[in-house]
């Protein structure tokens, strides 16, 4: 034992350590893996010296989840570096880019997209203020100003759904003014609100399925059905998927 173990002194780490192992126990073991008996033995510390950094386990999980986030917001963002300025094209690379990072980090899914109880917050996608729901905010903006979207007439929409819709478009108003963003707000009506969460559910749905291993049948090529579903989509809103 070292002179500085005997004489009860803890080794120095930061912040961005104790970030740094909880990220790779996640990576490696799964959500369940983060606890700060963990981190701390990693670390070479007690567990109660990391209260000098989070209250609890949840607020750790939580500062894991944002790295996580700024990490797929990058990527995605690298998905449309030198494309073409067109914005379905550059539309239709983030979904891709989403599901390209979702199957290479599949345990980072899980944390952010898929366990919305891990630690009090929801989806990544439910946080319209995040940076990957601004990511594709931005780039559905561009959609709407650049393309006559196609929509159902309002009375086609199940009117049991017209509420929640309505809060959907005041929340997104309401973050779209705080933010900034450039955003054709006067194109959200009910129809294009209805679109938008019908094109996130199947994607979303789609990548889901795919990341856990949850086709119904095997599939010898995922990235065609992948593709021939985002071209189905977008023939559903009026677009051609470059």
């Amino acid at each position: 034992m070292s002179e500085q173990r005997r004489r009860g002194r803890m080794p120095a780490v930061s912040d961005a350590d104790i970030r740094r192992v909880a990220r790779s126990l996640l990576v490696e073991q799964g959500l369940e893996a983060i606890t700060l008996r963990a981190i701390a033995r990693e670390l070479g510390i007690t567990a109660p010296a990391l209260y000098r950094y989070y209250e609890s386990r949840d607020q750790l999980v939580a500062a894991v989840r944002t790295d996580v986030c700024a990490d797929l917001a990058t990527d995605l963002a690298a998905a449309v570096d030198g494309l073409p300025d067109d914005a379905g094209v550059r539309f239709f690379a983030v979904c891709r880019g989403f599901r390209t990072w979702s199957l290479a980090h599949s345990r980072e899914f899980t944390l952010v997209f898929a366990s919305p109880s891990a630690a009090g917050f929801g989806s990544a996608m439910q946080q319209f203020g995040e940076p990957v729901g601004r990511l594709f905010l931005e780039a559905a903006g561009r959609l709407l100003t650049d393309y006559d979207i196609v929509t159902p007439p309002v009375e086609l929409i199940p009117a049991e759904l017209r509420d929640d819709l309505i809060a959907f478009q005041t929340d997104l108003l309401r973050v779209l003014a705080e933010s900034g963003q450039k955003f054709p707000a006067e194109k959200l009506d009910l129809g294009v609100s209805y679109v938008m969460i019908q094109f996130w559910a199947r994607l979303y749905g789609h990548v889901t399925l795919e990341v856990f291993g949850n086709y119904p049948i095997p599939i010898g090529n995922p990235d065609v059905l992948f593709d021939a579903t985002l071209t189905d989509i977008g023939r559903g809103i009026g677009l051609t998927v470059g």
